[in-house]
């Protein structure tokens, strides 16, 4: 990849520093994953913070003037482009590293001089409210945002809680200055998608109001509270839609200082005199539940003017997480990459609750959380490979949390169901598979939690049962998914089969033989969509015959989804000898692997995914895509898994980097990073449902996690360096492991694991 220089410099000025003041907020870059395809954003957050407060760089509409679809809103996925020279403002809502999007709420834009409503041109084609910036006039650090609005000379601040934004500007003195909150824009946003927005002017400092949407979730509503440090001297509110009847509300003259403003696309402004080097700090809260809701928000967590305190206490609640693991790296550059991955495993899921426990459900009705914190954000066909069987070492208790938000959405729902990529009390659909049902079995095998083992089977028992939903019918009819009753039929039929394995774990756990013994039967249903003739898994009709016209590089319309029968081919984890057993043996998988990284794949096989592009491909292997995360520990179950310690390391080195083209693919809502985060201290979870980690090579020279059940257990690389990449033995405790796995207690409960590293390829175990 072609990188660039930024910031590093700052933040390496800090290392000298790091063994006194343990600050790990300065290893953190947040705008990695700002540049190409990582869809990460650079703004203020707490840690599964609601209100994810950031600056917006353009407006891009999801479809073209003819209806069809326009590519360039892939770019915006997280409203920020680093490659983009102008600011349209901060909206308080932002999705991280998905590759699909929605979100954008609230856009705030400070201004000064004439008037403008329109972000980017007005009707006249005169310049818009947005400003230009330079990079070197902006930072970010967990937390923080700030940035210089050069159009207008305004130095802008964000901070945030848990549920409210905090926005602090600094102007020129002026008597034409305004604060717009624009409620028309949205992340991939198109004409229809606000169904309605209010906003009610309280007094002469606050507002309230909602905004409800139809996008990727198709029933979205958020309330917000809006409190201005400084009374404005008038205001008012521009409509951009028209309303064919609009009752006795024509008596009034709606457009300046009414205090009620209601519509489908509102822009409103507030204007003040200002003082030269004036502050005007906004508190901004939000409620999935009433304006009440977030009033009660906003009271709770910042009930003062003062930013810094807010600033500082929400820098704490980072370096309290990001101090789980200290990690010495090799260079310094490492480090950044780590702690930067770390943040990210962090920005989601959300708390989705207010500060009394209420929250909007998945049936649109409010609900009150009992004995535990409801989250949202489930990106689960991402997520459940690495971010939550990381959350069971670094965050159990929110995983705990999580899962009852689970059961809860089940409860809910009117199909029955887990989250399949649930947000903002709706279910979007997206993806394959019901992969709940892992996040349960994984946090079971590991001992995790407190919810209701037994609720927790049924719900996964009626999830995967469900057999309208996504060739559900077919696959316990016939045993896998036909490809001519429901596309991407290969990958679902292995998904599938993986997450029956699952249920089959869960059922164990509660004595259920009977059930334990059924999903046990439908996770062996991979056999069924494996040739033979041909050594790949194959798109299989409901006829029972393998589809004709099928190749195996191909990534459109050949039975998979993202990904290709070389690598998404490879999705057997629970039962990876018989994988490997049928494709050839040890040997000849092997061989297999070593073909999958080194062979050249044509641009024609990848040009129609927009998610897949050069950076995240190594040969044929997609690193910037999750399928195939599992892949590269696969040589752990041949007999070359020195071959695991090269491949980790060179991706680790070519896929991640300390700048803001530092990831080679969406972060998909943090499992990109937790990927790099397991990998760098030496093992991954190939199977999660089962308490093993596989091996592979840590990067780095030390690390300490410290651990809820108030252990901490120290990981050392000894002889570590870039060229010492294998590893010649592992010891727990001082007792060398024989194995190339450890186990979830051996990482939690030991008190020492050592690597020891060597340029050798060693075959220990």
């Amino acid at each position: 990849m072609f990188k660039k220089t930024i910031y590093t410099i700052a933040i390496l000025s800090c290392f000298s520093t790091f063994a006194q003041n343990k600050d790990f907020t300065q290893f953190v870059n947040p705008f990695i994953g700002t540049e190409n395809m990582g869809h990460t954003f650079p703004g203020a957050t707490a840690p599964f913070g609601m209100v994810q407060l950031s600056p917006q760089t353009n407006v891009e509409a999801m479809y073209k003037s003819d209806g069809s679809y326009n590519s360039k809103t892939y770019e915006y996925c997280a409203g920020y482009q680093y490659a983009d020279s102008t600011i349209i403002g901060f909206s308080h809502t932002n999705f991280s590293g998905t590759g699909h999007s929605d979100l954008g709420d609230f856009l705030v834009m400070p201004t000064l001089g004439k008037l403008v409503l329109d972000p980017l041109e007005t009707e006249n084609g005169e310049k818009g409210f947005l400003s230009s910036y330079f990079h070197k006039n902006e930072m970010a650090s967990p937390g923080y945002y700030k940035v210089k609005l050069d159009d207008y000379n305004i130095s802008a601040e964000l901070t945030a809680s848990d549920r409210v934004g905090f926005h602090q500007y600094t102007f020129p003195k002026s008597e034409e200055a305004h604060i717009i909150l624009d409620m028309v824009y949205n992340v991939y946003g198109y004409d229809d998608k606000n169904v309605w927005t209010f906003v009610r002017v309280e007094n002469d400092s606050t507002i309230t109001g909602y905004r409800q949407t139809n996008g990727w979730a198709r029933t979205r509503t958020v309330y917000f509270a809006m409190e201005f440090s400084k009374p404005f001297k008038s205001y008012g509110h521009k409509k951009y839609d028209k309303a064919q009847y609009n009752s006795f509300y024509r008596k009034f003259n709606e457009e300046e200082n009414f205090p009620e403003m209601a519509g489908k696309k509102i822009r409103a402004y507030f204007n003040f005199d200002t003082e030269e080097n004036e502050k005007i700090a906004i508190k901004f809260a939000l409620s999935s539940v009433s304006t009440e809701g977030a009033m009660k928000n906003l009271k709770a967590e910042i009930p003062h003017w003062d930013f810094e305190k807010t600033k500082a206490e929400t820098k704490q609640k980072w370096n309290d997480e990001l101090s789980k693991i200290e990690v010495k790296s090799i260079t310094p550059e490492d480090q950044i990459t780590f702690y930067t991955a770390l943040y990210h495993t962090m920005l989601s899921p959300i708390i989705y609750e207010d500060v009394d426990g209420k929250y909007r459900g998945l049936d649109q009705n409010i609900h009150t959380s009992e004995g535990f914190i409801n989250y949202t954000i489930f990106s689960l066909w991402d997520t459940y490979r690495a971010l939550h069987p990381l959350f069971n070492i670094t965050q159990p208790k929110r995983n705990n949390d999580m899962i009852k938000s689970m059961l809860a959405h089940h409860d809910q729902s009117v199909h029955k169901m887990l989250p399949i990529w649930s947000h903002y009390a709706n279910e979007n659909w997206t993806m394959i598979g019901y992969h709940a049902t892992s996040v349960i079995a994984d946090a079971i095998a590991k001992n995790v939690g407190d919810f209701n083992k037994k609720h927790a089977l049924e719900a996964s028992i009626n999830t995967a049962n469900v057999d309208y939903f996504d060739g559900i019918g077919d696959y316990k009819k016939m045993h896998f998914v036909p490809e001519d009753k429901s596309g991407s039929s290969v990958s679902k039929t292995l998904e599938y089969a993986y997450d029956d394995w699952c249920i089959a774990q869960i059922a164990k756990s509660v004595g259920n033989t009977e059930a334990e013994k059924e999903y046990l039967e439908r996770s062996e249903y991979f056999k069924n969509v494996y040739d033979p003739e041909i050594g790949f898994m194959r798109p299989k009709l409901s006829d029972g015959k393998f589809r004709k016209e099928f190749d195996p590089l191909d990534t459109h319309g050949q039975g998979f989804i993202e990904g290709n029968a070389w690598n998404y081919g490879l999705y057997v984890p629970q039962n990876l000898d018989e994988m490997i057993q049928m494709m050839g043996g040890k040997e000849r998988f092997s061989m297999h692997l070593d073909s999958l990284f080194t062979m050249e794949l044509d641009d024609k096989y990848i040009e129609k995914n927009e998610d897949i592009t050069r950076d995240g491909i190594m040969g044929n292997y997609v690193h910037g895509n999750e399928p195939g995360h599992h892949i590269p520990y696969l040589y752990n179950w041949t007999n070359k898994p020195y071959k695991t310690q090269e491949r980790v390391r060179k991706i680790m080195a070519e896929m991640y980097d300390s700048e803001q083209d530092g990831l080679c693919g969406n972060d998909d809502a943090g499992q990109m990073s937790a990927w790099y985060v397991f990998s760098a201290l030496g093992f991954y979870p190939v199977l999660p449902g089962s308490a093993e980690y596989a091996l592979g090579s840590p990067i780095v020279e030390k690390a300490i996690l410290h651990l809820d059940n108030g252990n901490s257990v120290t990981i050392i690389a000894k002889n570590q360096s870039p060229k010492n990449i294998y590893v010649k033995s592992v010891s727990v405790d001082g007792k060398k492991l024989n194995r190339n796995y450890i186990t979830h207690d051996e990482i939690t409960k030991s008190k020492e694991v050592v690597f020891e590293m060597t340029r050798t390829k060693p075959n220990w175990f």
